[in-house]
């Protein structure tokens, strides 16, 4: 991958753009397209170019978050009416609808009972600037969980959106890794995560020192923003401190 840094209304080098002979070019967030063949950044932060994948977008730490369809979030349940529950995926933001029916094998007599502030991880089914976004924990091509569903016990923490789409990346060796994380798994610590794209990190063990342990990791790593090295350092430091 090829990084830079850029501003709102910036002209990008055409070397950075990748060209691909099959596959079309696609755009992240933070970019727009103004025909015939320009592309602009409609926001600052670090261009990163990926080139087998013939895709760009840009990096950013800051801003609201805004539901689009697919993406994965962390909600806590508000409210309930007769077919809805009411779910908060941000502060100062309307809450998500999430169908009652809207997971696995659900009927009206076996849909799950959520009370207010139960957490659930969920996906994004319906995102539009009129409406209050939709949510469903269920694939609707196979009628599966896939991972989705109340999350039970645990705990829940904040970070940037730009930590939460790094946890999300695949697991490459290269700048942005978090390595944090892959250095206190391979110490022997058990825990399971979920990563909500909208800046919300969920984190359940058997050992509640495990799960403040690596949420300690996560968010020290996002405020300090610390590299590779730092981050191994750090986990090192949190074994020593749990033995």
């Amino acid at each position: 991958m090829e990084r830079t840094y850029v501003l709102p209304g910036d002209s990008i080098d055409p070397t950075l753009i990748p060209s691909h002979p099959t596959r079309p070019l696609k755009l992240g967030l933070g970019l727009k397209h103004i025909p015939p063949s320009d592309i602009i950044p409609t926001i600052a932060g670090e261009l990163v170019t990926d080139r087998r994948k013939n895709s760009m977008h840009i990096e950013y730490n800051g801003g609201r978050y805004v539901p689009i369809i697919g993406d994965l979030v962390i909600g806590t349940v508000q409210k309930t009416a007769a077919d809805y529950y009411y779910v908060g995926l941000s502060d100062y933001t309307s809450n998500a609808i999430l169908p009652q029916l809207a997971f696995e094998g659900a009927s009206k007599k076996t849909r799950p009972n959520l009370a207010a502030g139960a957490l659930v991880y969920a996906r994004v089914s319906l995102a539009n600037r009129h409406m209050d976004p939709e949510l469903e924990c269920v694939s609707t091509a196979t009628g599966k969980a896939d991972g989705l569903g109340p999350l039970v016990g645990g705990m829940i923490y904040t970070i940037s959106l730009g930590m939460a789409r790094r946890l999300r990346m695949a697991k490459l060796v290269e700048k942005g890794k978090v390595a944090v994380i892959e250095d206190l798994s391979s110490a022997g610590l058990a825990f399971e995560m979920a990563v909500g794209c909208n800046g919300k990190l969920w984190v359940n063990s058997e050992n509640i020192k495990t799960i403040l342990a690596v949420g300690r990791a996560v968010k020290e790593t996002d405020e300090k923003n610390l590299g590779v090295e730092a981050q191994r350092k750090l986990a090192r430091k949190l074994i020593k401190e749990m033995a």
